[in-house]
């Protein structure tokens, strides 16, 4: 693996060559051999999928569709769209000794990335890096390995076509020792970015020698106050829990005001229709019993708060105010997304004031916490950190930045 981090440490010094008008070049070449070539990806991951439960709340990540292989190569021609980072002024100074300071973005070099069961990621690391200027090396989980691989063939495919370094993004093996290699390789990689549960998110953090920008874990809250429309309100909640429950932006916990206890039962019935297991506080126990079916209602415990489910399982809590709606959120987010449904315009100041996330909704589902949907193009990652990138990481937050100093033979008294 040595001499894989060295091969991509030297492709990465021969992107500054590489013209934007080829890079958006490149970047359309490999969409279309993702539909060229998508029954070679969808056999590749029928293999990675026979291995795995459905039950798996990790299925839904891992499975590739003809549906899904059309949205991320309309992501890569996105990127290709999109005005590059690199160059951008950030900063024009003229000091009083006449010396001109700029401050201009650039790319980090070589970016790292330890992913788990989800293929499409592959494709959006290196859309991202290659448009910024950086050479990536990937390491994804051994459940995506057949369907990981079948990417990397296809862009190396594309790359040497294009007359250029295949290089610029290498694959590692999918075991544990090639992720302690990643995060060893001092001189090597810039920043390594982590991408998947909790623990695997801890296990980088804790071990990286290299610079780490965290991606945290999804706990995300949804707040239905008092003032809340109903209408509004159940189709928020269904669409941020069901749209797709294992990504990180789906909705964990539905936090409601007691005074609203009324309309649970219709807020929570079309969550009835798929399936979704409920954990209820004993106010909300009692409002569902005979209104929401007894299989999917249990009680609560304080294992259920806090948990990122990724799958057709949701808890809910009561509050009698926003105060308290605020300290559940404090207590038991992780600062990836929360929203508020209220038609109260000073709550909802209140809320994304008093919120600390990267993302906080009003009216509208965390379902939309993604960098295609923020007009990125595609993401590498939602960001939790503070220092740093923070929320969804497109283009701009895969650049650093370097101080240009123009003089005219100025010395320093």
């Amino acid at each position: 693996m040595q001499q894989t981090f060295q091969k991509v440490k030297a492709a990465s010094r021969e992107m500054g060559l590489i013209s934007d008008e080829k890079k958006d070049q490149v970047l359309c070449a490999v969409a279309d051999a993702i539909l060229a070539r998508k029954g070679e990806l969808l056999m590749a991951n029928t293999e990675d999928l026979s291995r795995m439960d459905r039950q798996n709340p990790l299925y839904d990540r891992l499975q590739l569709t003809e549906k899904r292989l059309e949205d991320i190569a309309a992501d890569m021609r996105h990127v290709s769209e999109l005005p590059s980072p690199l160059g951008r002024t950030l900063l024009n100074r003229t000091l009083p000794n006449g010396l001109q300071l700029r401050k201009v973005s650039v790319p980090f070099g070589v970016i790292g990335v330890v992913y788990e069961a989800r293929p499409n990621v592959t494709f959006d690391v290196f859309s991202l890096c290659f448009k910024s200027g950086n050479a990536c090396v990937l390491k994804g989980g051994k459940d995506a390995d057949n369907s990981n691989r079948a990417a990397i063939r296809i862009i190396h495919d594309v790359l040497r076509q294009q007359g250029l370094n295949s290089s610029f993004v290498e694959l590692l093996p999918a075991s544990h020792e090639a992720t302690a290699q990643m995060l060893s390789a001092v001189g090597y990689i810039d920043v390594c970015i982590p991408r998947g549960s909790k623990r695997l998110i801890q296990f980088v953090r804790e071990s990286a020698q290299v610079p780490v920008i965290e991606t945290g874990a999804g706990v995300v809250n949804t707040y239905f106050d008092e003032y809340g429309d109903l209408n509004m309100g159940t189709a928020i909640v269904l669409n941020a829990k069901t749209r797709r429950v294992s990504v990180c932006n789906a909705l964990d916990c539905l936090i409601i005001h007691e005074g609203r206890l009324k309309d649970l039962a219709a807020l929570c019935a079309p969550l009835a229709d798929k399936q979704v297991l409920l954990f209820a506080d004993a106010p909300v126990f009692v409002s569902l019993q005979g209104k929401y079916p007894s299989e999917l209602l249990r009680p609560a415990t304080e294992e259920s708060y806090g948990t990122e489910f990724m799958s057709y399982t949701m808890a809910i809590k009561t509050v009698s105010c926003m105060e308290d709606a605020l300290e559940h959120i404090y207590r038991y987010g992780s600062g990836h997304s929360e929203s508020i449904v209220t038609e109260n315009e000073e709550r909802a100041q209140l809320f994304q004031a008093q919120v600390d996330a990267a993302c906080v909704y009003v009216n509208a589902p965390t379902s939309f916490t993604d960098g295609a949907q923020f007009g990125l193009g595609a993401e590498i990652g939602i960001s939790t950190q503070k220092l740093g990138p923070r929320g969804p990481m497109g283009l701009e937050e895969m650049t650093t930045y370097k101080w240009l100093i123009n003089g005219k033979g100025q010395t320093r008294p």
